[in-house]
């Protein structure tokens, strides 16, 4: 798995435009908070049961990538750690070209326990949009 900062991803997404660029925050997340445009929502685990699916996740994000396993696969959380057990679980199943977003959509918690003062696809600058 590579690990790239949100400006090195968004280099990326813009070098490999065949690439699956995923969301794997919970639905709420994804709505609420923003999201980058033209991301592909695909929950790692979902309220109110909380529970991970590895299997169904991989198979959910294999169908969005039309079963091509070479496809690359950007993926992006909060704060980049959700990503790294989704991005192995794609590799499991087969992926070949995972990209974990390093500090996630948000970023890390600061000193004052909030996010995107820090860092982060948001903090960063680049494109999102909300509901």
């Amino acid at each position: 798995m590579k690990h790239l900062l949100p400006k090195e991803a968004h280099q990326y997404l813009a070098e490999h435009p065949d690439a699956l660029f995923v969301d794997v925050r919970m639905e709420i997340e994804y709505l609420y908070v923003g999201h980058p445009p033209g991301v592909v929502h695909v929950p790692w685990y979902e309220y109110p049961q909380m529970q991970v699916d590895a299997a169904q996740f991989a198979r959910q994000v294999t169908r969005e990538a039309g079963g091509d396993l070479s496809k690359p696969v950007v993926l992006l959380c909060r704060s980049g750690r959700r990503t790294i057990p989704a991005g192995e679980a794609l590799e499991a199943a087969g992926f070949t070209e995972v990209v974990n977003v390093v500090h996630g959509f948000e970023g890390e918690l600061d000193e004052n326990f909030r996010r995107g003062g820090l860092n982060g696809w948001r903090h960063d600058g680049l494109p999102w949009e909300q509901m």
